[in-house]
């Protein structure tokens, strides 16, 4: 019969099993930065306690570290993403899987140490814009293992870094960091593919703050104006002007891509993507934890096209064409053998080309005809005409 353990032994054993797992959930949630990463920041003059800002693009499955520097946010670093669920275009309501899409603030009380996947920070949807919109939901989360409901997952060694990163922002003094989320890179191109998709109203909106963030690299100052984003200029007149230009060219190239003829296409998924990185990580037997809908992830990122590209004609320079018409070049008609412009030939002998142009009504009127309306009509005929009323009739018409 085992003996029995003293209650207070008990307690101790309890006390000790929670001490335990809180030191280890403290012990991963204060993991310091990577060396490598914070070498990559120092070569970009930036530093672990500077500002950072976190920028998703879902069709790349990619999230994207940005720290401020001396002249502005410069890239550190970009994680792939092992699993994001639903179809491009923002989130709506509740349980529709769909990772949301937009200018995103995360605050400290985001941050989640304690989470069931392994570390994790809330975006904040729904924001101002969300909600404005009707949207509905909660708790999408930047958070481990490979299982997502709506959530960007990044398995436990990414996003433990990603934390850190966050984490010792927020400690330098950043009261909370900017979280962007796009469906693809915003480029020219992208947006010219899938121009006819029924959310590209709403991605010119993502457009317009992706292009600001381009050419000024400041972290956008965000507001939400009948129902529509809307951002502050820049303090800086050259970093206004800058964005300028930039979204100038950038709307250039988009309409030249269209009228060129780039085929327009949608972009479809069973349930959401994945990064290819942790594609082939998986299929050497890496581990990554639980993976939402597996089955899903060969359909990812089906392109359907919309409308079918074509080539345009290149429209030929003017200089080209100077040349190609000058009188030294092989194609000028006078270099063809045996050509004789109109104006140098001598008059047709034959036909009526030879003969002068009708000055009057009555000359252009086939002889035959000229003479049967001059005379009267012979017996038998049809309707009778009136002797000289042919020559009445020519006359009437030469007065016209």
């Amino acid at each position: 019969m085992p003996l029995p353990i003293p209650r207070s032994l008990t307690a101790g054993l309890v006390l000790l099993t929670v001490c335990g797992s809180s030191a280890a959930q403290a012990g991963k949630a204060d993991a310091p930065i990577p060396a490598a990463t914070l070498a990559l920041m120092a070569q970009k003059g930036t530093a672990a306690a500077a500002p950072v800002l976190f920028r998703a693009y879902k069709k790349e499955s990619e999230i994207e570290v940005w720290k401020k520097g001396p002249a502005g946010y410069v890239h550190i670093k970009t994680f792939p993403i092992c699993r994001w669920s639903g179809q491009l275009g923002p989130k709506r309501k509740s349980g529709d899987r769909q990772t949301p899409e937009g200018f995103y603030t995360v605050p400290r009380r985001q941050m989640n140490p304690n989470s069931h996947y392994y570390l994790s920070f809330d975006v904040g949807y729904p924001n101002a814009y969300d909600r404005a919109h009707g949207g509905t939901g909660s708790a999408v989360m930047v958070h481990g293992i490979c299982s997502s409901m709506g959530c960007f997952a990044m398995t436990d060694n990414t996003v433990g870094e990603i934390y850190a990163i966050a984490r010792e922002a927020l400690n330098g003094g950043q009261a909370a960091f900017q979280f962007q989320s796009y469906p693809f890179r915003m480029t020219a191109e992208n947006m010219a593919r899938h121009r006819t998709d029924p959310n590209i109203g709403f991605w010119r909106e993502l457009k317009a703050g992706s292009d600001r963030f381009e050419a000024s690299r400041e972290e956008l100052q965000v507001s939400v104006v009948a129902g529509r984003y809307a951002f502050a200029p820049s303090r800086d007149p050259a970093r206004e002007a800058a964005v300028a230009t930039y979204r100038a060219i950038e709307e250039a190239r988009m309409a030249a891509l269209a009228e060129s003829g780039e085929p327009a296409v949608r972009t479809t998924y069973s349930d959401g993507g994945q990064h290819a990185f942790w594609a082939a990580y998986t299929a050497r037997g890496g581990a990554v934890g639980d993976i939402s809908r597996p089955e899903a992830l060969a359909y990812a990122g089906q392109e359907v096209v919309v409308v079918p590209g074509h080539r345009a004609p290149r429209p030929v320079p003017e200089s080209v064409w100077a040349a190609w018409g000058g009188p030294d070049s092989g194609l000028a008609l006078r270099q063809m053998a045996g050509f004789v412009p109109i104006y140098e030939r001598a008059p047709d002998p034959f036909g009526v080309l030879a003969s002068r142009l009708p000055a009057r009504y009555g000359d252009g009127l086939p002889s035959l005809l000229a003479a049967a309306l001059s005379e009267s009509p012979g017996p038998g005929a049809g309707r009778p005409i009136l002797a000289g009323s042919g020559a009445a009739l020519i006359a009437s018409a030469e007065r016209l």
